[in-house]
């Protein structure tokens, strides 16, 4: 089977080609504590289709089984054992690195200790303690008090272990700080870098794989820099959503290891079939939007139909995306976008590429 790109498209709904879901969580299931509208019927369909489903997420804060009970309460199908934490990875990395029995002061949500304790270590709560590891997840309440106990602890020899570097999570009041901003707190007053266990490092991937004995995995994600670059290290379909913390933007100035396979709105985009972006001389289409290169300038011109709002209203972008990203191998050149009707002017403002550079521009 030819492997999937934004060119080729899917002509099949992905959730009738591969056979099971890797679906990040924060941002793609849900936003918060409510589901991301339609999202749970939509896994249920999947599911009833023949997908099975994995929860490979970032966010440490919780142990798989209160995962699962969450995603139960949304009407998401899902067991304690579906559920892969950054956590989990950590506390299976430092128990490698250290021994099962190590010391190891945990910072964040009650998923943290949690997962070091099921792996064996022995969870200590201040620097005078002696641990041999700080592991430090996000968590909701963590604060300057145990924030100064990781710095002592790492200042006094500790490895330090992130569950994460995200630096945002998803909020219904827009992005707020993630793991990776405390993490960067601890780093700057110790000077010391931290060995980082999640996404995108393959090892949550692969253990969600070997967990489900996919064959052909699909992984579903929010963010380039932790979800598709995840898939693409773990070798690895994937599915971008916006209905997390990437935008449009974002994505057309995306390196070459974080641009992914497919896009959609929404998690619906596992039902669907996918367009394919086609070269034709000069321009590139994909269904009726085209894409062309102005002479002279690394300007892309954009043209939409008259039926500009059918389909998945992404058809346009993907076009946009395939026709700067065979032009440019490495991340954040400049290009500009110019509509050349009001259709595609509207699909630009809606995007958040009106009338600017997208990268390393004005």
């Amino acid at each position: 089977m030819t492997s999937p790109s934004l060119a080729t498209g899917s002509p099949d709904a992905p959730s009738a080609v591969y056979d099971v879901a890797l679906l990040d969580l924060d941002g793609v299931v849900y936003v918060g504590p409510h589901a991301v509208p339609g999202v749970p019927d939509v896994l249920v369909s999947a599911s009833a289709a023949g997908m099975r489903l994995g929860f490979v997420t970032n966010n440490a804060a919780r142990t798989p089984d209160q995962v699962a009970a969450h995603l139960a309460e949304l009407g998401v199908p899902a067991e304690p054992a579906d559920v892969i934490t950054s956590s989990q990875a950590a506390a299976s990395v430092v128990a490698q690195l250290l021994g099962p029995a190590a010391k190891v002061l945990a910072v964040g949500g009650p998923g943290v200790a949690a997962a070091l304790r099921e792996a064996g270590l022995a969870v200590v709560e201040r620097a005078e303690d002696d641990p041999v590891a700080v592991v430090q997840g996000y968590g909701p309440q963590v604060g300057w008090v145990q924030l100064s106990e990781a710095v002592v602890a790492v200042r006094n020899g500790a490895r330090h272990v992130a569950t994460n570097t995200d630096a945002t999570v998803p909020s219904p009041r827009g992005p707020l700080p993630g793991n990776g901003a405390m993490v960067g707190v601890v780093s700057a007053v110790t000077g010391v870098r931290p060995l980082v266990t999640g996404k995108p490092d393959p090892a949550m991937h692969a253990e969600c794989v070997r967990r489900t004995a996919a064959r052909r995995p699909l992984v579903v994600g929010d963010r380039l820099d932790t979800d598709i670059e995840g898939a693409r290290r773990a070798g690895a379909a994937s599915l971008l959503v916006f209905t997390g913390v990437t935008d449009p933007a974002t994505l057309l100035r995306a390196a070459p290891e974080q641009r992914p396979d497919l896009l959609a709105p929404d998690a619906a985009g596992l039902l669907v079939p996918h367009p394919a972006v086609a070269a034709d001389g000069g321009a590139w289409r994909c269904g009726s939007w085209t894409v062309r290169s102005a002479e002279g300038d690394d300007v892309l011109l954009l043209a939409a139909p008259g039926d500009a709002h059918g389909g998945d209203g992404l058809d346009g972008l993907r076009a946009l995306c395939v026709a700067h990203w065979s032009r440019h191998s490495d991340a954040g050149a400049a290009v500009r976008v110019v509509a050349t009707d009001d259709a595609s002017a509207r699909a630009l403002h809606r995007w958040g590429l009106a009338q600017r550079a997208t990268a390393g521009g004005s």
